[in-house]
Order: C-alpha cells, then structure tokens, then sequence
C-alpha cells in the first residue's frame, strides 16, 4: 500500500550516530533525578546531621539523619580502602581462613552459637591482621550459606572493635560484601543505612562498597537509586571501577536511557583511562534492546570485533535480540550464520529470539519454519517459543493456528506457563468468546498455575470494554475467594473496568468504598480514577480530582494531565485543551514525550490539524519515541481531510522505522479513499489486510460498504455485507442506516424499507437517523406527499415508534 502511494518523505530525520569508542570528547553523564526510597535519600543528602538515631544491633533500620559531608577521618577512625581479599571475583573458599577461623565459622553456622564468644574466642588466637582476614572470610562463608543475620551481627562485632586497643579490624572489603549479602536478600535500604552510619562514623567508602550498593540496587530494580548513588560516588571523587561502570551501563539500559547518556558514560569510562571489556560490549548490545537500535548494536558489535575481542554465545544472543525486538528478521539470520561460522551451536535462546524477529514482523510461516529447523537440529523448543508463536498468531488474528500452536504445545509435553494462558485469556475475550475463555482460565488453575494480578486484570478489562457489568463484578468476587484481598491495586482495576462500561458512577462509588476501608488513594490511583472520568469526558470532577491530589500533597505526574487532556476532549472542551497545552509548551508544566504523544492524540480526535500538526512536530523535535498510536493518530487526520500526500509521508516513516501498519492504519486508508473519487482504493486496501494475515473489524467492512453505497453501488455493498457476516461480525446500526441512507438517496425506497424491516427482525432498534434519511430521500427529490404518507403509516412498520417522534419528522418534512 505505501509503495503505491510512494511520495518522498518531508519529516526531518535525525542525526548520524557517532562511534561509541572513536574520537569522542568526554561528558559527565546526567540522568535525570528521580524519587528515592527513604534511607537511600539519606544516603545520597549532605545535609549535616543532627543527632544519630540507629541501632546497630536492629535488622530492620530506623530513619536515620542526614548524612553530613565528607570529612577526613578523625584519629580513631579507620580509611576504608583496599586490602588484600584472596576470594576476590573468585566463588567463596576457605582460602585465606585461618584453621582457628575456619573452626569458627562451622560453630558460626549452627543457629544456637553464641556469636560474641565465638568472636571473642577467635581474637585471642592471633594478631589483628590474620582476625581481620579471617573475619572477612567468616562474612563471605556466612553469606555463601545464606545466614545474612549471622553476618551482619559478625560485621557489627568488627565494626564495635575499631577503636580496640590491639587495632583495626575493619577492612573496606568486608564492607563491599555485608552490603552485596544484605542486597542478595532485597535488604537494599539496609545496606544503604549501614554506609550511612559509616560515613558518620567518619569512614570513607571506598569503590568497592559503593559498586556493591549500586549492583544491589540494580538487582533489585532500583535502578533510578543506582543511578544516583553512582553520580553521588563520582562527586565525592571516588573513581569508578571497570566493572562499576558496567553494572551503571547495564541499569541505563534497563531503564532504557536514551542512547546519547549510554554514550557520554562511555565515554566517561575512556577519559577515566579505563577500556571497555568484553562484558562491556555485551553489556552495551543489551542497552539497544529497549530502543530498537539494531544499528547502534551491529557497529558496536564490529568495534568489539576490531579492537580485539571475540564475540562469544552471550553477545550472538544479544545481538540476536536487538534484531528480533527491531523486527529485523534478515539481519537476524545473517548473525545466526556468522554464529555457526565461528563455532557457536545455536541454543534455544538463540531461536527464540529469530523467532520472535519473525513473528514481530507477521512472518509466521517462516516462524513456524524456524521453529522446525531448531527440532531437526535436536534443539528442543521450550514454552517461550511456543507462548511467542501463540501471540504471534493472536494478534494476527489467525485463532485456528494459535489454537492449533496450543495444542502442539501440551501434545509434546512443554506446560504452559502463566503467559501462555493470559495471551489465550485475551485472545479469546477480545474476540468476544467468553465460553472459550473461561475454559482457558479454568484449565489454568486445573493445570496448577496461580492467576496472577495480570490474569485478574484482563478479564476485568475484557469484561468492562464489552459492557459487562455483572460479570465484573463476579471477577472481583472470584478474586476475593482465591485469597486476593482487596487492596489498592484491586480496587484500581475494578474503577478502570467499570469505568470501561461506562458505568461512571460505579466507578466513583468503588473509589468511594476504598477511601471507607481505610486505603488512601496514592498517584496511580488518582490516574486510573481520572482515566475513568476522561472517557465520559467529564472533565469537571478531572478539576476536582486535581484539586484534592494537591491538597492532598500528590503531585500530578505526566499521566495525569494526560487523562485531564483526554477529559476536556471528550467532553468538547477545546479551549480548555488549548490552554492546557499552551502551558505544557510553555514548560509550565514540566514537559515530557508522552504529554505530546497524548496532544496528538486528542487534537486529531478533535480534527484540529494545526495543533495536531504542531505537537507531532515538537515531539520529532525532541526526540520524542515514536509509537504505532501516535503515527496512526497521524494518518488518522490526514486520512479524514483526504491529505493524501501527507498520509503518504507517515505511511513512508513507519514503513523506513520498521512501523509494522496495524488494522487502525489500513481503516484510516479507507475512510480516507472512500470519500474520494478514488471509492474503489478502500476494497484494494481491504484485500491487502487479509493477505497480510490480519482480521478486518466492522469498521473496516462498514467503511467499504459507505464507500460503494455513497456512488449508489449496491450490489457491490451488499456483497461487502455478506462477507461481513461470513467473517462472524455483527453488523450494527451504522451497517443498516448506511444502506437506508443510500437507496433513500437514489430513491430506491422499497428497498430502504425492506432494510428497515429487516433492522426490526434481527431485533435492531432503528435510531433517529435510519427515519431522517428516508423523509429526507423523499424530499430532496420533491416527494413529500410520499413522505407524509411514510409517516403516517410508520407505526404498521415500527410499532415502537412514538408520537413525539413522527410530530419531529412531519417537523423535518415542513422545513424541507
């Protein structure tokens, strides 16, 4: 379709890229700040402290004052720096442990020994240097088998020695690992309180403890703490190590930084004088996963070739994602070639992610294809293969083969896991199989499997978007019986799905029954309530809820005024929406990508086209990722004033970036076509959805149908309209008045009421427009008498035809 329409491209694109480890000048990375969890705020302020208010014998930490800054230490503290640690990188041993040490850790693991005796024991038996590494090696063999209380009370007896006459046994080493132990048990804030203490202590950490508290927190999913713990470390002057800079390199690409603050770490990294390793390429190939950047990954993945290194099974694998999430199929395949070339057999990690390539594109065939050639190879496929080839066929719209894909999938022993289920859940409940799908959730608890809070929230979402009340509420009591206690999280997917009913005071009186079971209301549930009242567009009680978020101390986020902007277009209020934008571009409100995603969106909605125009613009200005949703809202708006060139210019960008067109792209095409005198474009188009594997919906039938009927092609609509039926949709009022308003228009009148016999039959109520068109028919071309007549026998045709209504068409009848 875009090659038909094939224009040249008017968008700017962006710059070049520049290469990672070529010619570059260093910057300071600057992520942005983000909130932080209490103690590792307190970790991070330079607030000079007050008073000390921790106990050091308590697992669980209490808020302590803020940290002061940094100051040498006195003379009866220690630095905290390197020491000698034979176990470093390496698995735990008793390397290095004394036999007198190594006694003391067995008696150490039994849960009844009495630690100070032992300890105490143990420091008569030498001199200070051999208890100090001794004492290390008892904290890394505790933490080997997982006694983390035992540990942290050991390393609080050498901390409580440091001011022992016989001298320091504390060692910076030891610190690096109670805080990697305490991470390894998701005691994050622990360990950040216990650094915290230290340096009020007057210690200074050294790299090593810092490195293990950002590790900790990046294994965590802290990730916007681990970034700032790493810029507090650099501001302090504590230099970064190479694996330091890796774990930070891994989190940004976790939290899918944008590429340029992965870049100025790097090059961070080389003025630091310290070269990327092979972890570091692999690392960084990962990081193109969660934008796409397959270019970046393939030049990075040449670069670590050039300087040396060997591209082992991991950085195949990565490279073979980035390809596979960038729907890049081809080059996928190319790397799988170069892969066997040097050695590498394939695994299954491998093919599922050329699989995944194929099956994001729509190649299911070749997916399928895949899949066979990892059998032939003995390679077995798991449940993500399968789970993948399933979504893939789902969101083709291909049921048959999904099933079909199930069933393969049990047959061969391979259990479904919990998104297995959920991709079966959603399909069948889209697509409005409400018995199949309750099978499917059936056969997911008889298998053993645990609804999860995603399974939950798709049948709730699929039960409010079709309007079924009652069985939401079923869901929810369904919930509860399995031991889901209503809590916030509950309460917010009850209000999102009654909301999609649209039963708004339902939604409001759930918020209400939330706020009276004691549960306060945090920001996403201030969202999720004015995303509710977004889609009635009641955009006053959007104000109030602002309203109370503020006095409630909640400050909006960016979704926020995102649901306000969705309230105000809704409800038709265009100024409103004007002056909320104006101060979003103002930088009143803080601007972000998504609040001119969500501008997009609503000014096509509303078919202002320069507004749309303008926030498309800033948001390509800004860099802004560009989705599916925001580009059809493009073509959407264009489409509907029959901007053929300009549709053409987003169609030929999604089609450079790798945009797979969705149902919503080739429905917005033939709208566009079938107010044209190029009708016929919109059954091409048609067509070309179902060879590329996708299902028309009732829009796209009933614009088909508009479009022949609009030109007085019946034949050709009614034979659009058998195959909407035959496809199983039902057609709805906008089918049946369409076809009324078109033989009414060529006064093929017998006919239009014939549709309208039909209507009553299959137990459609025909509406306001289904009657204007006919008397409207008769009087454009001169025959209201006929029309008259059509009025006063109307009730022999629709016996729930009411008086007010045939004195409101003889009204209609008068003003012709």
């Amino acid at each position: 379709m875009a090659d038909k329409l094939a224009l040249p491209l008017l968008l700017p694109g962006p710059p070049p890229p520049k290469p990672l480890f070529q010619g570059q000048q260093p910057q300071n990375p600057s992520p942005p700040p983000s909130p932080l969890a209490p103690l590792l705020q307190e970790l991070l302020i330079q607030n000079p402290p007050t008073t000390k208010n921790h106990n050091p014998n308590s697992s669980q930490p209490t808020k302590t004052p803020p940290l002061p800054q940094r100051r040498p230490p006195t003379s009866r503290k220690s630095r905290l720096g390197k020491s000698q640690d034979h176990n470093r990188g390496k698995p735990w041993s008793s390397n290095g442990v004394s036999p007198q040490g190594q006694q003391c850790l067995q008696a150490l693991l039994n849960p009844q020994a009495d630690v100070d005796e032992l300890l105490l024991s143990l420091s008569q038996q030498g001199d200070v240097q051999t208890l100090s590494s001794d004492l290390l090696g008892i904290i890394k063999g505790l933490g080997f088998h997982k006694k983390c209380e035992t540990a942290l009370r050991v390393f609080q007896w050498m901390r409580n020695r440091e001011d022992s006459p016989s001298g320091s046994i504390l060692n910076g080493p030891a610190v690096a690992v109670i805080v990697s132990i305490l991470g390894g048990q998701g005691r994050v804030s622990d360990a950040a309180a216990l650094l915290h203490e230290l340096q009020q202590d007057g210690c200074l950490i050294d790299v090593y403890a810092y490195t293990s508290l950002i590790t900790a927190c990046s294994r965590n999913g802290r990730y916007r703490e681990a970034v700032s713990i790493f810029r507090k470390m650099v501001e302090e002057g504590c230099k970064p190590t190479l694996i330091t800079y890796n774990v930070i390199l891994n989190v940004y690409g976790k939290m899918g930084m944008p590429w340029n603050k992965i870049n100025s770490i790097v090059e961070t990294m080389k003025s630091d004088g310290i070269l990327p390793d092979s972890y570091t390429y692999n690392t960084l190939i990962s990081c193109c996963r969660r934008g796409n950047l397959y270019e970046e990954a393939a030049r990075i993945f040449e670069e670590m070739k050039l300087v040396g290194f060997t591209p082992d099974k991991v950085t195949y694998n990565a490279l073979l994602d980035v390809y596979g999430k960038s729907r890049r199929h081809k080059e996928a395949m190319v790397v799988l070639q170069e892969m066997e070339r040097d050695g590498f057999a394939p695994s299954v990690v491998t093919y599922n992610s050329l699989i995944s390539a194929y099956a994001r594109v729509g190649l299911l065939h070749e997916a399928v294809e895949l899949k066979t050639q990892m059998v032939e190879k003995g390679i077995s496929p798991d449940v993500f293969t399968y789970t993948t080839l399933l979504s893939g066929f789902e969101k083709a719209g291909k049921d048959e083969s999904t099933v079909m894909v199930f069933e393969e999938m049990k047959s061969v022993g391979c259990k479904p896991n919990l998104c297995t289920y959920n991709a079966l859940i959603k399909m069948h409940g889209n697509r409005g199989r409400f018995p199949e799908m309750m099978d499917v959730f059936e056969e997911l608890r008889s298998s053993g499997c645990a609804p999860d809070i995603v399974t939950w929230n798709t049948l709730l979402a699929v039960f409010g978007q079709n309007g079924m009340e009652s069985e939401v509420s079923g869901v929810f009591k369904e919930m509860k019986k399995a031991g889901f206690v209503p809590e916030r999280d509950t309460f917010n997917s009850l209000i999102s799905a009654y909301s999609r009913c649209g039963l708004f005071d339902q939604a409001m009186e759930i918020y209400r029954r939330m706020l009276t079971a004691g549960i306060g209301p945090d920001l996403s549930t201030y969202n999720v309530v004015l995303t509710a009242l977004a889609r009635g567009g009641l955009w006053k009680h959007a104000e109030t809820i602002f309203a109370e978020m503020k006095d409630g101390q909640c400050k909006p986020n960016e979704l926020s005024y995102c649901s306000l902007l969705h309230s105000y277009a809704n409800g038709k209020e265009i100024e409103r929406m004007r002056a909320l934008a104006t101060d979003i571009y103002s930088g009143a409100i803080q601007p972000h990508n998504v609040l001119f995603k969500t501008l997009v969106l609503v000014n096509s909605k509303s078919d202002l086209l320069v507004e749309t125009e303008r926030a498309f613009l800033e948001l390509r200005r800004r860099d802004g990722s560009l989705d599916i949703t925001t580009l059809n809202a493009m073509v959407s708006i264009y489409g509907r004033r029959r901007m053929v060139t300009k549709a053409n210019e987003i169609l030929n960008f999604m089609k450079e970036r790798g945009f797979t067109p969705s149902l919503t792209t080739y429905n917005s095409l033939m709208y566009m076509f079938s107010r044209s005198a190029n009708f016929e474009q919109s059954e091409v188009i048609l067509r070309e959805i179902q060879e590329k594997g996708l299902k028309p919906d009732l829009i796209s039938y009933n614009t088909v149908i508009f479009a022949y009927s609009r030109q007085g092609r019946m034949q050709d609509a009614s034979r659009i309209f058998s195959e909407l039926t035959a496809a199983g949709l039902r057609p709805d009022i906008i089918t049946f008045n369409t076809f009324v308003a078109s033989y009414a228009l060529h006064s093929m009148f017998v006919e239009a009421v014939d549709v309208v016999k039909y209507m009553i039959k299959q137990g459609y109520r025909p509406n306001e427009n289904t009657y204007n068109s006919i008397v409207d028919g008769y009087c454009k071309h001169g025959r209201q008498d006929e029309a008259n007549a059509f009025i006063l026998n109307l009730r022999k045709l629709d016996s729930r035809i009411t008086k007010e209504e045939e004195s409101r068409l003889s009204q209609r009848i008068a003003k012709n």
